[in-house]
């Protein structure tokens, strides 16, 4: 069976965790995108697309951000399949016309966070889960008919809207990559010192059941392919 090849745009500012994890994670052929140096794709010969997390927001005034956004905007009009993390997610739900705020608190660790058991992409993953999470912006409003899937008291964690989805929180992460991320955040040492505490074997280990979304993720994309090309028109769909 020919592997599947996405399309990954990575706006971690050139963060080497977020390559090796990403490559880690997802099983199919990727080509990756710094776009934030402006590197995205010249056309949409792919089966589906990743958007990464950031340090920026997307309500930025910085160059590659709209540009960004305009691609984003062509590829799900023809159709292909996307999968937001964090950032991701908020760009998503900002381009197809949700809004994107600060909320006015950072929500850092890991957390526990419930699905709605309603989507396949949370198939296999208990209606209560623990994922790591850094954030400080959050989609306050969906776009129009986007469905929820996951939320705690922080903020939405999860949305789809034909073949697109995003997640708040973050499902790639490893050890080294919440250690790392929380000695950059500007933290009282109290706080970064009990978030560091929480990243153990134990919590790791739980929040490895919200890697399923990969998975989950790149079988649906699988069936968008088998059942036509996958670059038809927005709304169609392959699979609930």
């Amino acid at each position: 069976m020919d592997r599947l090849r996405i399309a990954v745009l990575n706006a971690s500012h050139r963060d080497a965790n977020t390559t090796r994890n990403f490559r880690r994670e997802l099983d199919a052929s990727l080509a990756e995108f710094d776009v934030t140096s402006g590197h995205l794709p010249d056309g949409f010969a792919f089966d589906a697309a990743v958007v990464t997390g950031s340090r920026s927001s997307v309500y930025w005034d910085e160059p590659w951000i709209p540009r960004t956004k305009a691609w984003v905007a062509e590829a799900v009009d023809r159709g292909l399949p996307f999968l937001g993390i964090c950032w991701g997610h908020q760009l998503l739900a900002d381009v197809l016309g949700g809004t994107v705020e600060d909320m006015g608190a950072y929500e850092v660790g890991y957390s526990a966070i419930e699905h709605t058991g309603e989507s396949r992409l949370f198939a296999g993953i208990d209606r209560e889960f623990t994922a790591f999470t850094s954030h400080s912006d959050a989609v306050s409003a969906l776009p129009p008919g986007a469905e929820p899937l996951a939320e705690n008291e922080y903020s939405n964690h999860g949305f789809r809207k034909d073949r697109v989805f995003g997640v708040q929180f973050h499902p790639e992460y490893d050890p080294k990559t919440a250690r790392d991320l929380v000695h950059e955040k500007e933290l009282s040492d109290e706080r970064r010192e009990s978030v560091l505490a929480e990243i153990t074997d134990e919590n790791y280990a739980a929040a490895c059941e919200a890697k399923l979304v990969f998975d989950n993720f790149v079988a649906y994309v699988r069936e968008v392919r088998e059942e036509g090309d996958g670059t038809t028109a927005a709304g169609g769909d392959a699979a609930t």
